[in-house]
């Protein structure tokens, strides 16, 4: 095992084991705790997030990777356990999680509804349009205790595969999007669709293409969208123009959905998918994004003045098999990245992390510890006394 930075305490929580930090410089401000949390039930491909009172809301996967269910909690501050697991898929065995770049998505919206997105199962209903692989979304009722009946906003597009999130405002507005075929098959004709509603999901629009016709998607990699405080929408996606360019690429709106640009965020020319994962969170003063590329992540931040990103920044050392980066920043600036590594297709691997300063220099050393399963991936957040947790 690689010893974790000073003050940095590794709590597992399974196993009620504490691991001794290494020796090193202490830092002003103190480094953060980073606690490790297992998912409930052995559940994979947690989403968490962590509302304006500080509640935790969560979402995982259970059962068989091609047909099995998609479980919420919540946990409020103080609580030392969550709530009582609420299945948010009422037909059982409707959601996918093959691949982990599959895995279902949430967002909390207005008054703390809880908004969930995933691909349907082979049996799943209702099915997209020609019976294809539909989309599907529920959203909770405002105390959390339910989901409503599963809905396709689809409403033409198909080919749906690797690709899909949904973001949220206070507002009342509902983002969903994913990627399909675009005019014709093929990676580099593929499009990111966008569905959206203003009445708080209970209905959506027909769903628009907002991605550049040249840029294509890759077909199975995943994507994260965003909203941040001040109503700018943030979609990072996998681009595969002529495809062979798999760009990792940023689309930005400051109108609520109704026009994009897009911005290059790291280039990567390879004639294959390489199924990747992105993610996205909101820091104190910029919109934070991690990606992989090569078997490298990175993360960036992004100016919300001008959207450029500031110089990418990777995980420490070498390696070429790191996937699956989940980022988050304290109330401090202090950022954690945690990441996979090992793992492919049908095949866990290991969990490792890295915490960064405000300036972006490693703080203390790489944690690292084994036992993440097949078709999982971390997730991160920060807690109101700038500690870090991660889930996997």
């Amino acid at each position: 095992m690689k010893p974790l930075s000073v003050g940095t305490w590794l709590i597992l929580s399974s196993l009620g084991l504490t691991v001794t930090p290494c020796a090193g410089a202490l830092e002003s401000p103190p480094a953060p705790k980073v606690n490790i949390l297992r998912v409930p039930q052995g559940g994979i491909e947690p989403q968490t997030v962590v509302g304006p009172r500080g509640t935790l809301h969560m979402i995982y996967f259970t059962g068989p990777a091609d047909a099995g269910d998609i479980e919420y909690v919540q946990r409020v501050p103080g609580a030392k356990a969550f709530s009582t697991p609420v299945r948010v898929n009422r037909q059982p065995g409707s959601a996918v999680a093959v691949g982990t770049v599959r895995g279902p998505q949430m967002a909390l919206g207005k008054n703390g509804r809880v908004y969930v997105v995933w691909f349907g199962s082979a049996a799943a209903q209702p099915r997209g349009p020609g019976g294809a692989t539909p989309i599907l979304f529920a959203r909770s009722n405002r105390q959390g205790t339910a989901f409503g009946p599963a809905r396709c906003p689809m409403q033409y597009t198909t080919g749906a595969d690797g690709g899909l999130s949904v973001a949220a405002d206070a507002r009342g507005n509902v983002y969903v999007f994913w990627h399909a075929t675009g005019i014709r098959p093929g990676e580099a004709y593929r499009r990111v669709y966008l569905a959206r509603s203003t009445n708080n999901g209970r209905t959506f629009a027909r769903e628009v293409h907002i991605s550049p016709a040249g840029l294509g998607a890759c077909g199975c990699c995943g994507m994260r969208a965003l909203v941040d405080h001040q109503g700018n929408l943030y979609v990072l996606y996998r681009a595969a123009a002529q495809g062979v360019h798999r760009d990792m690429t940023l689309l930005v709106s400051r109108d609520f959905g109704r026009s994009f640009r897009a911005l290059r965020v790291a280039p990567w020319r390879l004639d294959a998918c390489p199924m990747t994962t992105a993610d996205l969170g909101e820091g104190r003063r910029s919109v934070l994004a991690a990606w992989e590329t090569a078997g490298e992540v990175y993360f960036g931040r992004v100016n919300p003045a001008s959207f450029r990103l500031f110089p990418a920044i990777p995980a420490p050392g070498q390696a070429d098999d790191r996937k699956y980066p989940a980022i988050a920043e304290n109330f401090r600036g202090q950022v954690l990245m945690a990441w996979t590594e090992g793992a492919g297709w049908m095949q866990g691997g290991s969990l490792a992390w890295q915490l960064f300063a405000r300036q972006g220099r490693p703080l203390g050393c790489e944690g690292h510890i084994a036992g993440v399963p097949a078709w999982d991936a971390p997730r991160v957040f920060a807690t109101g006394k700038g500690n870090f947790t991660i889930v996997y």
